[in-house]
């Protein structure tokens, strides 16, 4: 499984306009929304917050992956976006985030979740990849970046 294989890019948020974690979550809830419209809004968001109870998702280098699992769900879910301003994510480096990956899976999936969440680390974690993501603009190139840098699990 590649991250293409669960991002689309009806998902990808080019430019977040929120300012607070909360926020964004909405954002990135409302992409997975785009293309999974029968999810429910209230228990996704119910899920984020009680995962970021837990411990921020905002894992350093300005990137956040929040995430959490649902128990109707079929299958893993994921939405991307960017805030060129940053966002305080309260993460471990104390840094603005400016890249983020919402991931929610089945709730009976966790070998596959780790995985994803995993894969999308790795990915991030290259500054290369980072900056380019940075720089560019429109849905097309930052799925297209995405899907140049993917690697089998």
């Amino acid at each position: 499984m590649k991250i293409v294989d669960i991002l689309t890019e009806q998902s990808i948020v080019t430019e977040l306009k929120g300012s607070t974690k909360k926020q964004v979550m909405e954002e990135l809830i409302d992409a997975v929304l785009e293309y999974k419209p029968q999810l429910d809004r209230k228990r996704l968001m119910s899920v984020l917050l009680e995962r970021e109870r837990l411990g921020s998702t905002g894992i350093g280098d300005g990137i956040a992956i929040p995430h959490g699992k649902l128990k109707d769900l079929d299958q893993l879910v994921l939405s991307f976006g960017r805030s060129s301003q940053g966002v305080d994510f309260e993460s471990m480096d104390g840094k603005p985030v400016h890249l983020f990956f919402l991931l929610v899976a089945p709730e009976n999936c966790a070998g596959i979740h780790l995985r994803a969440l995993a894969k999308i680390a790795r990915l991030l974690k290259n500054s290369a990849i980072r900056k380019k993501l940075g720089s560019v603009v429109s849905r097309e190139e930052i799925y297209s970046i995405i899907r140049e840098e993917d690697e089998d699990f």
